[in-house]
């Protein structure tokens, strides 16, 4: 294994629900589930107002290559086709299914025929499976690749956010379907080595990952140092194969394919029994929560029922989507749980409240902790500046967003929501300027034909 490292933080773990086992949600009375839960397309509902839905029926089908299909968790009739405001801010449609309560399953749930890889990547799209730690890249496009450019095989097994442990309980309760899966990709796949990578401060779940995977030719459990964002594709890439991935580049580019350790979980109980992915195990926690515990949800439950089940202590001045570090502020508890939520954490008044910027003192903390050794006080600068061309050349795309910049400021400087703006710039700048080129060239080819 390579032994190098990234820059990172040592963010603070919280892993308060370790040990809580996932409790089962009783069956919330209405949910809404959105078509955009996935990077890509949104899905395209093939239900009605009035249709009758089971537990596994598709409730939308995906909305092109870059999509995947989406199912109800729950049995009851459809209500409405509806609009929400997202986490992102946009409009998203959704679908509002009336429960029954009686939880009763499609009749059409049948084990997926899977005979070589071509098979293997559509029953994974058909499953509807994105990436489960919190991207929701669908998993059928990154596994659709020429089997013999992948080499390296690496699970994510990290969850290096703090409060998160819907992973760790993954790897805890469900460490033969993650084996499984890992055979399915090696029996598909021509990777030379199959490695799940896993903070060390997860002891339990190295030793019973090490232990399923005994005889398992070619796996490997790789014990990384407890350094955020240990669980970025490209720095688990790094630090399990010492390969970096190039600018514009993805994975697959340096032989590589990652994939979250409860997305492969998933995907081998999909190929044993047909259910697609229908609910999530969510990890509930932070300042304002009474009882942190871990909760498997229907996909679509809205967050104030979750929160509702666990109880709060306070009313809850910020919730989100996700991890303290790269999470979303949700806009309304009406919200629902989507394919890639993970956690929801909700937080007081005191731990909400935003720090007050200072003026940068040019210590070199955000370079020094930053993964791949950008530069966000000088981001900061150009983006200000309005200086697209400096924002370039300071190679701002390689953001990741993981917020280890605004982390270690000692001014409190909002550096990482600065990068993400400033790559919206960039990139409006980028089109611009092949607008332009594009239409100089149609000129060009103009005055050539006359």
């Amino acid at each position: 294994m390579f032994s190098g490292k990234l820059h990172g933080i040592h963010a603070p773990h919280r892993k308060n629900t370790v040990d809580s086992v996932p409790a089962r949600l009783p069956v919330p009375p209405v949910i809404t589930v959105p078509m955009s839960m996935n990077i890509g397309a949104p899905g395209k509902p093939v239900v009605k107002p009035g249709d009758e839905v089971k537990v596994g029926q598709m409730i939308a089908e995906a909305g092109g290559f870059m999509s995947a299909p989406i199912y109800s968790g729950v049995s009851g009739k459809v209500k409405r086709l509806d609009e929400i405001v997202s986490a992102n801010g946009r409009f998203d449609t959704v679908v509002v299914i009336e429960t029954d309560g009686e939880q009763t399953v499609w009749e059409g749930i049948k084990p997926p025929v899977v005979t070589d890889k071509d098979s293997f990547v559509e029953a994974v799209r058909q499953c509807g499976c994105v990436g489960l730690g919190g991207a929701g890249f669908p998993t059928s496009v990154k596994l659709n690749v020429d089997p013999d450019r992948v080499h390296n095989i690496i699970i994510n097994g990290a969850e290096c956010e703090p409060y998160i442990t819907s992973d760790t309980r993954t790897m805890i309760d469900s460490a033969d379907d993650v084996i499984y899966g890992a055979q399915l990709l090696q029996k598909y796949y021509t990777a030379d080595r199959i490695v799940i990578g896993i903070e060390d401060n997860k002891p339990q779940c190295v030793k019973i990952m090490e232990e399923a995977g005994k005889g398992v030719p070619g796996f490997e459990v790789a014990s990384l140092p407890a350094l955020y964002p240990q669980g970025g594709e490209k720095v688990l890439i790094y630090n399990t194969t010492g390969e970096v991935v190039p600018e514009g580049k993805l994975p697959i580019d340096v032989g590589a394919i990652v994939i979250n350790c409860t997305t492969l979980a998933v995907i081998a109980k999909y190929i044993k029994t047909g259910m697609p992915l229908v609910e999530k195990v969510v990890t509930v926690d932070g300042s304002a929560i009474a009882n942190p515990q871990n909760v498997i949800v229907p996909v679509g439950t809205p967050i104030q029922n979750v929160l509702d089940f666990v109880g709060l202590k306070c009313e809850p001045k910020k919730v989100l989507y996700g991890g303290p570090m790269m999470g979303t502020s949700v806009p309304s508890l009406e919200n629902p749980i989507m394919k890639n939520t993970n956690a929801i954490l909700a937080f007081d008044e005191k731990d909400a409240e935003d720090p007050v910027p200072s003026a940068c003192i040019r210590c070199g903390r955000c370079v020094a902790h930053c993964p791949f050794n950008l530069m966000p006080a000088a981001i900061e600068t150009a983006y200000t500046n309005n200086e697209p061309e400096t924002l370039k050349a300071l190679k701002v795309n390689l953001c990741m967003e993981c917020g280890c910049c605004s982390f270690s400021c000692p001014a409190r400087r909002p550096l990482v929501q600065i990068n993400k703006l400033a790559k919206g710039m960039l990139n409006r700048y980028n089109a611009e300027q092949k607008a332009a080129a594009e239409k100089k060239a149609a000129k060009e080819k103009e005055k050539e034909a006359v």
